[in-house]
This record gives C-alpha cells, sequence and structure tokens, in this order.
C-alpha cells in the first residue's frame, strides 16, 4: 500500500507534484531545507510561480493531505526533487541529490519505495543513490524498491503537463518500475513507458540535449543569416513547413536548469564522443556576449556616446519568474565588461537581484539609447511603442526574440534590429 509519500525538494518540481498527489487522496509530507519557503508553503503562500499552483496548494493544505517541514518522515514512498546542477568546471554537482538520498535513510523501511525525479547523469542510482540507500540495511530490489522518474513538464504548464504527458519509469528491477508506474497513476493521464533505471536517466538527458543542439543549429544559422543578409526568422518558419524539418528557434542564449545543464553530463561523462553535444553547448553559451558585442557595435555605429541599455527581461523564458541559468544574467555581465550603462527589468522578477534592476518598466526605459529585448514576456509584447518613445532618448531596439510588432515599433520612429537579421529599419 502507497498511503504516505515523503517528497524531499519543494521547489517547481517538487511542489507540484506535492499537490497532485496530496489532491488525489494521498498525504504527502513535504520536505525542504529553505525554512523561509517551508514557512511560506505552511501558511499557503507560494515561493515560486506556476500557473494553477496557488489554489491547487490551498486546496492541499487545507484538505489536510499535505504537510510540510524541513525534516523528514516516515512514509511509503519517498521522491527525491532537488536540483542537479553543474559546478562552474561544468561538471555534474550531486551534492544535493546525495544529501537527500542520505537525509531519508534514518527513515526506510522494509517495503518502501524511493523515486528520483531529478534530472540526473546517467548511472546516478546505480552509482551515487544505491551504495548511501545499502547503508539502511535493507537488501535493494526486494525489500527496498528503487526507480527514476524524470518530470518532463515545462514551467508556466506544470499541472497540464504532469496530467497529459507521457512519462518514462526507469527501476532497478520489474517490481521497482511497476510499483512506480502504479503510483503515478494517481494523475498521470498520459501513456507510461517502463525501462530500466539507467536508461530512464539517459532518456531525459536525451531530451533536452536534442533541443540544446537544434537551437544551438539555429543560433548558428542566426549569425551566418546577418553575414548574408538573410532574415532567419523567416527562413526557419519557410524551412519548417519541410514535413521532416523541425528547427528550434534562436536567441540570447538558453537557460534554465534542463537544456543549459543536462548535455554537460554527457561531455563529462564521455568527452571522446560527445563532440557535437559540446559544440552545441558552446555555441549556445557564446550567444551572450555575442548580443552584449551586437548591442556596443549599434551604439558605435550611432555614434551614440556613453549609451545607455534598458534590458528588459531577466527570466529565462517567457511569463515565468525562473532566473536559473538565465542568458540574460550572462547579457549583463558581459554589457557591464564592455563598460556600458545598463538597468534591467522583469516584470515577473519581483525582488532585487542587483543593483541595476528598476522595479518598474518606466524606471529602466528612461533616458535608454537602446531597448534590449531578452525574453518574450507578454507585457513586452504589448509594449506601447509611442509611449515608449516618449521616455527613451535614443529610439534604438534590438530584439533577441523577434516578438514585438516591428511595423508599429518602426511606425512610432525607432530604428528596430532583430538577432539573426541584418536588414533593420
Amino acid at each position: 500500500m502507497m498511503n504516505k509519500i515523503c517528497v524531499i525538494g519543494l521547489g517547481y518540481i517538487g511542489l507540484p507534484t506535492s499537490v497532485m498527489f496530496a489532491n488525489n487522496g494521498i498525504h504527502v509530507h513535504g520536505v525542504d531545507v529553505n525554512a523561509a519557503a517551508v514557512e511560506k508553503i505552511q501558511n499557503k503562500q507560494l515561493h515560486i510561480e506556476e500557473n494553477g499552483l496557488e489554489e491547487r496548494l490551498i486546496a492541499a493544505i487545507d484538505s489536510g493531505n499535505l504537510t510540510v517541514s524541513t525534516t523528514p518522515e516516515k512514509a511509503d514512498v519517498f521522491i527525491i526533487a532537488v536540483p542537479s546542477p553543474i559546478n562552474p568546471d561544468k561538471t555534474a554537482d550531486m551534492k544535493y541529490v546525495e544529501a537527500a538520498t542520505k537525509s531519508i535513510v534514518p527513515y526506510l523501511e522494509k517495503g518502501n519505495l524511493v523515486i528520483l525525479e531529478s534530472t540526473v547523469p546517467p548511472r546516478t542510482v546505480e552509482d551515487v543513490m544505491m551504495p548511501i540507500l545499502k547503508e539502511s540495511g535493507l537488501e535493494m530490489g526486494t525489500e527496498l524498491l528503487i526507480s527514476h522518474s524524470p518530470e518532463r513538464v515545462i514551467p508556466g504548464r506544470v499541472f497540464e503537463e504532469l496530467v497529459n504527458n507521457s512519462r518514462i519509469v526507469g527501476g532497478i528491477n520489474e517490481e521497482s518500475s511497476e510499483k512506480t508506474r502504479d503510483l503515478y497513476r494517481a494523475f498521470v493521464k498520459g501513456e507510461i513507458f517502463l525501462t530500466d533505471a539507467t536508461t530512464a536517466e539517459m532518456v531525459k538527458v536525451i531530451e533536452n540535449t536534442y533541443r540544446d543542439v537544434n537551437i544551438a543549429f539555429a543560433n548558428e544559422l542566426a549569425r551566418v543569416s546577418e553575414t548574408l543578409g538573410v532574415n532567419v526568422w523567416e527562413a526557419i518558419k519557410l524551412a519548417n513547413h519541410h514535413p521532416r524539418v523541425n528547427i528550434h528557434m534562436p536567441g540570447p542564449g538558453v537557460g534554465g536548469h534542463c537544456i543549459a545543464v543536462d548535455p554537460w553530463f554527457l561531455v563529462e561523462q564521455d568527452p571522446e564522443n560527445a563532440k557535437i553535444i559540446h559544440l552545441a553547448r558552446q555555441t549556445n553559451d557564446s550567444m551572450p556576449l555575442f548580443v552584449a558585442n551586437k548591442v556596443k557595435t549599434i551604439a558605435e555605429q550611432q555614434q551614440i556616446k556613453n549609451p545607455k541599455v534598458a534590458v528588459l527581461g531577466l527570466s529565462f523564458k517567457a511569463n515565468i519568474d525562473d532566473m536559473r541559468e538565465s542568458p540574460s544574467v550572462e547579457v549583463i555581465h558581459h554589457l557591464k565588461e564592455l563598460n556600458l550603462e545598463l538597468t534591467a527589468f522583469d516584470p515577473h522578477i519581483k525582488e532585487q537581484k542587483f543593483p541595476q534592476q528598476a522595479l518598474k518598466l518606466e524606471e529602466a526605459l528612461q533616458n535608454a539609447d537602446i531597448v534590449l529585448i531578452l525574453t518574450e514576456h507578454d507585457e513586452f509584447k504589448i509594449l506601447d511603442p509611442k509611449q515608449t518613445a516618449n521616455l527613451v532618448r535614443s529610439k534604438i531596439v534590438l530584439d533577441t526574440k523577434n516578438c514585438l510588432p516591428r511595423e508599429a515599433w518602426v511606425k512610432a520612429g525607432f530604428d528596430v534590429r532583430v538577432l539573426g537579421d541584418s536588414k533593420h529599419s
């Protein structure tokens, strides 16, 4: 029987997962080392932004099915959903997974199931978790079942995708896989595919690496298009009409806890063979500097002395508050290195993350010479170019996401530049 789940990690994946199980009749005890986040959740307040989370959290706590604290409790199932970032040298940082695994060992009992949801390098379950779990004295695969079932959701649509997306479950044996599948059937309507733990780990890393390589291809095309005088956005759109072509869109870099991180797991484990993967990472990581240099070149071409840049967008993706691995942070770093004055604004980032961040859009745009769009938030798409024209000093826009209605901005007197399009207005 799986009457109680203990979820370790209450971030962008752990909290929505906890809420989903709780609202489907299972008692969940959520655990996080961040005491401030735990206190907020106890008070039915959010520490992360996600559509539909607040009402689901309130329902889960009011039902009595969700409790949270900073320490684990005995349970039938333990789900580990903690970060798995990379170190500055691009190697995998497993300290959170290791610490979370160690934290549950004293609470494990015969018949328990341990599920790792974090995206990790292949062989993490076997090489990192299982040696720690053996300290419980339980026999792996019989007395203690273990599996990996990585999340496959996108921020902003987590609940819809938790329910409807297919899911991969990889157990250390057949029973581990089947028990995990049966548990997720509490709310998953999508197909659930069973495999072994290492293959499941590999599948998730492959999915994100595919997207990273695809984006790197798009970014490379954007740079080539600028050289050739082609609008890359139009070219990609037309190429994608081919039934077997699906090219992603370029941008100022790649961010988030998955696509910008996971490919490095494969590069670290097999650098001799992961050469395309490595080059794609280098290409995407080079885009923030490319964008910053482009800003400086525009200012020099327009002979603007001491230009001020208004950076719009700090999160790595539209309409969310997640800044993990955001290329915007790197763009700002490079702009500072180029001695360019800047202000930055993001409607979804409520707390000030660095001194140049304005908390109001008007403040960021005031006396700006170049408006730099780095995230395609809905709020930016509907910006009034006429009102913007009254705030800025020079009417120049560099749109790295091709998200502004170009004609309207040109009509308001702006010189509109778009990443991957050397033709400008």
